[in-house]
């Protein structure tokens, strides 16, 4: 299934709980979701960045898989805005932290 910002209007603790829904989905099955939402994004299995670049005359798209490091940078990002701070890269990684504990706590084991 595929998400195209599906958590539009919405924040906080709610988009907490899309996220762990998308998750959960993602047990059984394949899900694809497009956020800009940090606490969607921290949830995911797979974490990917897609960059588009333009020169006013042709518009070229790139999608690349993150590391955790790069997760949690992208994280810090969509958390921090334009300067990205010592707080956000902390509160990133331990946004990312939390979310693999909630894996475990389930057992959670994802469909190959």
């Amino acid at each position: 299934m595929v998400f195209d910002e599906v958590d539009s209007g919405v924040g906080g603790a709610v988009a907490e709980i899309v996220g762990r829904e998308l998750k959960a989905l993602g047990f059984s099955g394949q899900a694809i979701c497009v956020t800009h939402l940090p606490q969607v994004a921290k949830e995911g299995h797979h974490h990917l960045r897609v960059s588009k670049l333009t020169d006013g005359k042709t518009t070229r798209t790139s999608i690349s898989e993150l590391t955790m490091d790069e997760r949690a940078e992208e994280i810090a990002r969509m958390l921090g805005g334009t300067e990205i701070t010592s707080k956000a890269r902390e509160h990133a990684r331990e946004m990312l932290q939390m979310a693999g504990s909630s894996d475990k706590a389930r057992g959670g084991k994802r469909k190959a």
